[in-house]
Parts: C-alpha cells; sequence; structure tokens
C-alpha cells in the first residue's frame, strides 16, 4: 500500500519523457506478471485531463506482452463514438479494445454500506444505505486495473477521482443516485475544493471494504491551463494503490486549481467549449465552479454553443426538462411527492446543484441546438449567443478580469471544468 511513483512541482511542466519515466516505474514497482490489463480512463468530457495521452501510452507499454483492454468512466455519460475515441486516445488503439459501460444495468452488486454510517456522514442530512456497484468487467480476471484521471476540485464529491472514478465512473445506479444526493443535501459549496467530505468517505468505505481483492493502482494527474500558449501543463502525475497518491495530487491541485478572489465578482462570463460541453449536465460546471465567487444579485453569463439536451441520459433529460431547476427547497419537495425523481436522485441532486438558489441570475446563450423556450423552461434566464458575442468579443478576451472600453468589468473563464473560483475568506 503506497505511491508507486511521482513527479509534481508547482513550476513544472511534465514532458511526454517524464510521464513515461513514471509509468514505468510504477509498472516495474507493481511487480506481478502482466497478462491481462484494464484501464480506466475518463470519457471525452474530461479532456483535458491528459489521460487520453496516457492511456495511449500505457497501451504501448504494456500491449506487446499483454492483452490491454479499455473502459471510458462514463458514469451516466452517453458512450463515445469513433470521432471522440480517436479525438481522446489516438489512432494507435484498436476501436474493438474499448468497452463500454451501462450504468443502469451492466454492473455487479458487491455489498450495502449501512445507512447509519450515511446517516453520520451526512450530519443526518440523510438516512438511506447504499449498494456498491461496479461495471463487471472488473472482475474478469485482470492482473492490473488501472484507474487514469484528473484530481480536480468537483462539485459532488469535492475533489475528483481516486475512488469516484470505480464506483461512479464504472459505478451502478443506486450509488450514482445517492452519493450525489448525499452531497447536494450536505452543502455544495460545504464540498468543492475539500478532500474529507461525506461522499469521498462513501465512497472510500465502499472500495476499502468490498473491492479489496482487486489489483487497482490509480494513476493521478494535476493539470493547469498555460496562460501563453492556451494548452494545458500537467503539474503532477501520482500513481498509487492507497490514500497517499491521491492526498498528494489533492494537495497540489489544491495549490493549483484554485483561484481565490479578494471580492464577490458581480459579472461573469463562462465560455463552454461546444466538442466538451453539450448539455447542461456538463454545462453546468460553469454554475457550480463559479457560484462561491459571485455576488448577490450578481450575473453569470453562459455561453454554449455546442448546447443540445439537458441531460447526458435521456431519461435524466426528461427529468430536468419536468421539474427544472428551482433550487433546494422546491427540489426536495418534488423528490418526496414524486417517484420518477425520488427514482432518479442523481437528477434532483443536479438540480439543486444548478440553481441559483435565487441568489443570482444564470443566463444561459445556447447555439441552434436547444431554444429560447426550452432554456427558460428548465429556470433559466436566455441570453441570445451572437448578441453576447458581439458584445464581449470572447477571443480578445483573458481569463480573469477584463475591463471593457465602455467601462463595464466582467470576469471571464474559458474553461470552468478547468478550476474553482471562490473567496479568499472561505478558505481561510
Amino acid at each position: 500500500m503506497a505511491t508507486f511513483a511521482s513527479k509534481s512541482g508547482l513550476q513544472m511542466a511534465l514532458t511526454a519523457a517524464d510521464k513515461e519515466e513514471v509509468l514505468k516505474k510504477a509498472l516495474a514497482a507493481f511487480g506481478r506478471p502482466l497478462k491481462k490489463v484494464l484501464i480506466i480512463p475518463p470519457d471525452i468530457t474530461r479532456l483535458n485531463s491528459n489521460a487520453g495521452f496516457l492511456t495511449d501510452l500505457l497501451y504501448k507499454l504494456l500491449s506487446p506482452t499483454a492483452q490491454v483492454d479499455i473502459i471510458p468512466a462514463l458514469g451516466t455519460h452517453f458512450p463515445m463514438g469513433e470521432t471522440e475515441l480517436r479525438a481522446m486516445f489516438g489512432r494507435n488503439i484498436p476501436l474493438d479494445r474499448f468497452k463500454v459501460h451501462d450504468w443502469r444495468n451492466d454492473v455487479r452488486t458487491l455489498g450495502e454500506i449501512p445507512g447509519n454510517l450515511v446517516k453520520e456522514w451526512s450530519e443526518g442530512k440523510v438516512d438511506y444505505s447504499v449498494q456498491v456497484q461496479c461495471n463487471k468487467l472488473l472482475f474478469a480476471g485482470y492482473d492490473l486495473i488501472l484507474s487514469v484521471g484528473q484530481v480536480v476540485p468537483h462539485e459532488v464529491v469535492g475533489m475528483a477521482n481516486y475512488t469516484k472514478n470505480i464506483l461512479i465512473g464504472v459505478g451502478g445506479s443506486d450509488m450514482i443516485n445517492k452519493s450525489h444526493f448525499l452531497g447536494a443535501c450536505y452543502g455544495m459549496e460545504r464540498m468543492m475544493g475539500i478532500n474529507a467530505t461525506p461522499v469521498r468517505k462513501l465512497l472510500n468505505y465502499g472500495v476499502k471494504t468490498f473491492l479489496s481483492d482487486l489489483p487497482i493502482l490509480y494513476v493521478l494527474t494535476v493539470m493547469a491551463k498555460n496562460q501563453q500558449s492556451g494548452g494545458m501543463d500537467m503539474k503532477g502525475l501520482f500513481v498509487g494503490d492507497d490514500d497517499a497518491a491521491f492526498d498528494e495530487a489533492v494537495k497540489l491541485s489544491q495549490q493549483t486549481n484554485f483561484d481565490l478572489l479578494d471580492k464577490p465578482l458581480k459579472k461573469v462570463l463562462v465560455y463552454l467549449d461546444p466538442e466538451e460541453f453539450k448539455s447542461t449536465w456538463l454545462g453546468n460546471k460553469s454554475v457550480y465552479r463559479t457560484r462561491m465567487a459571485i455576488a448577490d444579485d450578481g450575473e453569470l453569463i453562459v455561453m454554449a454553443p455546442g448546447l443540445k439536451q439537458f441531460g447526458e441520459d435521456p431519461q435524466i433529460d426528461k427529468l430536468i426538462r419536468k421539474y427544472g431547476y428551482k433550487g433546494t427547497p422546491v427540489t426536495l419537495k418534488a423528490v418526496a411527492e414524486n417517484d420518477d425523481l425520488r427514482q432518479n436522485l442523481s437528477a434532483a441532486a443536479h438540480l439543486i446543484h444548478g440553481s441559483s438558489e435565487g441568489r443570482f441570475t444564470i443566463r444561459y446563450c445556447p447555439g441552434a441546438g436547444v431554444s429560447r423556450q426550452e432554456i427558460e423552461g428548465v429556470g433559466f434566464a436566455y441570453g441570445d449567443l451572437a448578441e453576447v458575442e458581439r458584445r464581449y468579443q470572447p477571443e480578445k478576451l483573458k481569463d480573469g478580469v477584463n475591463r471593457l472600453s465602455d467601462g463595464e468589468e466582467i470576469f471571464y473563464i474559458s474553461n470552468p471544468a478547468l478550476g474553482l473560483w471562490a473567496l479568499k475568506k472561505q478558505f481561510a
């Protein structure tokens, strides 16, 4: 139980050679013959994690002597098509090596986390047991399972990755629904950017209690945007089989991915890359990651040219359209009164996460894929994308504070998935 290999530093930008060195060292330290290996990377919604490159590199290192299978950690997201697989993982890995996770049907139930523990972790906010489920493929006799992904502030669990990649990324509906609802009821602002949250305790307990026999190594990255090139730099790469590697990555991410501000922001403009953000399920990172920094009566403008739907799953999309982003009291009442939402608690959690609780305006500016009527139907204000583009010219903006020629001040974020924006006093 240890960190097998790592390389990191605030001023560092790991090269391809650095990454290969760390992976080779970790595989050597694992010290067992490898004939059959499973890699669990994120999907294309985590393109900036560099997990695509690492997966390709691991395949190159392992495939000459081992069968290598790859199952992207979709969670509730749509499966990746050939174009997306090639965009993320390159052209070297045969397509038949990629497997698809079905979170509703293709899982094994391993046990149950008792409700008294969940009640304790949530400070009494929820009181239910949670089934521990993950994809059946993990039990197909692999000599090594490599869970690859990025550690970054996260709205559901506090800090993304590690055991989340296993029990949510390739997990089942009970864990996904109840973990999301646990986090929403406990309070997103209480958890974002924090390691030891109720959801993290749930996931760690589940893996350590019910999956301890699986040979899992976690390959964890910490990434930061290079302000000069616009690309992504890897600040750290950590490989290990327990909390130690994750804890190291968390500390570096907290130093790297937080933008802590002196005063609340009155107007925030967020751009959602159309290749990465096609739903509000994902695009609402613009809400989750900025809400702690936005002033009361402020405005969040979300430029979403690639928006096509609300949920990543047809059933959840339907629920979002039905109930909308109306805030915590309204959503909890809907859960109590409606079985369809009660059976899909991750959707209920998302509705809570995606609301400003009436504190500030969320103005979504979609492309042609979603209408004004649909945007307003789920409780958002509508903005005309072309008008906003003309007004703010995002291609000319820098991340952070911008003052326009007419004196208006806005705070611009080119990708909300890369960090967390909050006030210094909130982390004092």
